[in-house]
């Protein structure tokens, strides 16, 4: 899912807007302030060509060329189409600069020159969504084992008693395979009958379990882009609109991707393999990182500076300025 055409603030500069058209950006920035125009952006006319001049004392007469183990004369500059190419050039001889587009013989991949203009065709930089870092993979796996294990241990305090019961009647049954599978014996003759109440338990456990998971991570999302294990790793949901919080809705919205598949375990784990897909999706999204989750709400997840913590401060921990 891309991110739909229009006018959007610059991740490369919070100062200004540029129109998406849904594969990249077009035509020339205004400022954020400004508002921007129906549709996109006019068609700039085509730059008109300037050939420099260069000084008549120091254009190298045609056939000429800097003999080996010399340089060539201040000011030099080969006459369009003469002279060694870029790479081809003997000892001593430098280029004043190559055409544009090309890269030095042997540069690294993504390699550019300093003061390059934009568009230079190496290697783009990595995106700043208002000028935030993007969220690393490991700080995000990071923060959902911590999430899932406060969920974990949510769910021992509220499921523990209904699990228990789901075992006492699934037992005896497994108990009686398992012992005639180490016997032998491949008959299902006479085993035990599971409980009447395994399978509205099952039910059971996943609905608190899922409701324990949302009633978790959908406030702490919606009012600032965090939950516990986020605040720990020091990273946030955004919207990639602009930065602020992301509201109810839209948390809700970006949760139920991941979480609502937790009603299909019981389906021959099906919504296990739906929530695995969901959790490695940012490793083959670029440049955005976004999970499946976050492309459905529009939001990225980036890095929390230090200084732009959210997390308010006690003022009461601050020694006083009174002496005794």
């Amino acid at each position: 899912m891309s991110v739909e055409a229009g006018w959007y603030v610059d991740p490369a500069d919070p100062e200004t807007r540029r129109y998406w058209d849904g594969e990249g950006w077009l035509g020339a920035p205004i400022p954020v302030d400004a508002t921007p125009p129906d549709g996109p952006p006019p068609a700039e006319p085509p730059p008109v060509p300037v050939t420099p001049a260069v000084p008549a004392a120091t254009t190298a007469a045609p056939g000429w060329a800097p003999h080996p183990g010399s340089g060539p004369p201040p000011g030099y500059r080969p006459q369009p189409g003469h002279g060694p190419q870029p790479g081809q050039g003997g000892p001593g001889w430098t280029p004043q600069a190559g055409p544009p587009g090309w890269p030095p013989q042997g540069a690294p991949p993504g390699w550019a020159p300093q003061g390059v203009p934009p568009g230079w065709p190496g290697r783009p930089s990595e995106p700043r969504p208002h000028g935030l870092r993007l969220a690393g993979y490991g700080r995000r796996f990071v923060a959902r084992l911590i999430d899932f294990t406060v969920v974990f241990a949510l769910n021992a305090l509220v499921n523990g008693w209904f699990v228990w019961r789901l075992i006492e009647d699934m037992l005896p049954y497994w108990r009686e395979v398992f012992r005639r599978a180490f016997a032998g014996d491949t008959s299902t003759e006479n085993l035990p009958q599971i409980g009447e109440q395994a399978g509205l338990l099952q039910v059971v456990i996943l609905l608190i379990a899922t409701a324990l998971w949302a009633a978790y991570e959908v406030p702490g999302l919606a009012a600032r882009g965090q939950t516990f294990g986020k605040r720990v790793m020091r990273i946030r949901a955004v919207p990639l609109a602009a930065d602020q919080p992301l509201g109810f809705a839209r948390a809700f919205g970006r949760w139920t991707t991941m979480g609502l598949p937790t009603l299909l375990w019981y389906c021959a784990g099906l919504g296990l393999v739906l929530q695995l897909v969901d959790a490695l999706s940012p490793l083959f999204d670029h440049p955005l990182r976004q999970a499946l989750h976050d492309k459905r709400v529009q939001t990225v997840v980036v890095e929390v500076p230090v200084s732009t913590d959210p997390t308010p401060t006690n003022d009461r921990d601050q020694p006083s300025g009174d002496t005794p």
